[in-house]
């Protein structure tokens, strides 16, 4: 090759050279890659909620199942889909589960002939009211491993209405628990190795209320806590069935606003039992005391199906609370 092709060819290496350069120069200049500081659009993605707070305790089993409607359950049952696994009648056979009828105080695998999972069949002891609002509310929870492939029902009130129609199946349904048992039993129990306390953990009357045996209500007035009844208002359940602000509406029981010293009977258009209505007279401190102690012994046939306030310093701090639902309260009596 002589000395004129070897010009040539460099001359068309740097030519193809020339023109690389130059071509990124010019794309360069047409399409400007710089990134913007700020967007045209701005996207903004919403943050996730923050968590809620812890959700409020349930009422206790009793003061649920002192207003369950069996009616309401009933539907229930068929709105969830229990009547597809599920029989109610007596006699009834078996689905998917057993049949229901007079399942409540029986034992957990309570159907002779059903296979219940190891999980149910673990569990001692009977479906109390507690423990069928337990498993209601999560089965998988309840007995993990259970074959139950319902995920539970969360709403307290409409598990307590479910529960009251399950106890209606039976020929001689249990006794609803007592409301003030089942808000003692959600309580912290006192310390079993505590002064005063009983070998089963439950302090005497007088030891944990603190009210020497034979004190008049006046001399434990003197003493009491109208906010520690307030508190205890809501631990025994009171408010599930009564409303205490001035011009509150009547709920299972009667609004309890300016009741001290009220007529027994006290609040216009309630629906007072015959047993209330045949006591004269008025909501004096005597009176209010008798009745916490035990309704049904103040007024036998109430409707009220509260079983009453053992600790009489308890009963004195309700009273105590009461008598400050009033523009006027009450005077206190004299100790």
């Amino acid at each position: 090759m002589d000395s004129l092709e070897l010009n040539k060819a460099a001359a068309a290496v740097l030519l193809a050279g020339i023109a690389f350069v130059g071509s990124g120069l010019i794309g360069k200049a047409l399409v400007n890659p710089h990134i913007p500081d700020k967007l045209a659009i701005n996207i903004v993605v919403p943050e996730a909620p923050a968590a809620a707070g812890s959700a409020a305790p349930e009422p206790p089993i009793g003061v649920l199942m002192a207003s369950a409607d069996p009616a309401k359950g009933e539907a229930l049952t068929k709105a969830q889909g229990c009547v597809a696994c599920h029989t109610f009648n007596k006699g009834g056979a078996a689905g998917v589960g057993p049949n229901l009828y007079g399942v409540i105080g029986a034992p957990h695998g309570h159907m002779p002939g059903y296979q219940y999972s190891n999980a149910l069949k673990s569990k001692q002891g009977n479906w109390t009211f507690a423990e069928m609002s337990e498993w209601l509310l999560k089965p998988s929870a309840y007995a993990p491993g259970t074959k139950m492939s319902y995920a539970g029902l969360a709403d307290p009130k409409k598990r307590a209405d479910i529960i009251e129609y399950l106890r209606t199946l039976s020929d001689n349904p249990e006794p609803k628990p007592p409301v003030e048992e089942a808000a003692a039993s959600a309580a912290t129990p006192p310390n079993p190795g505590s002064a005063g306390a009983t070998a089963n953990g439950v302090q005497p009357a007088a030891a944990a209320g603190g009210a020497a045996a034979g004190e008049s209500i006046a001399q434990r007035l003197a003493a009491a806590d109208p906010k520690a009844g307030q508190a205890d208002t809501l631990k025994l359940g009171c408010n599930a069935c009564h409303t205490f602000n001035e011009g509150g509406k009547a709920g299972i029981g009667p609004n309890l606003y300016g009741i001290v010293g009220a007529p027994i009977g006290h609040m216009q258009g309630f629906a007072y039992s015959q047993a209330l209505k045949s006591h004269s007279g008025a909501w004096t401190y005597d009176e209010l005391d008798k009745w916490l102690a035990k309704p049904a012994g103040f007024a036998p046939g109430t409707k009220m199906t509260f079983v009453g306030v053992a600790n009489p310093k308890q009963r004195a701090d309700v009273i105590a609370y009461l008598r400050s639902l009033a523009a006027n309260p009450e005077p206190l009596p004299t100790p």
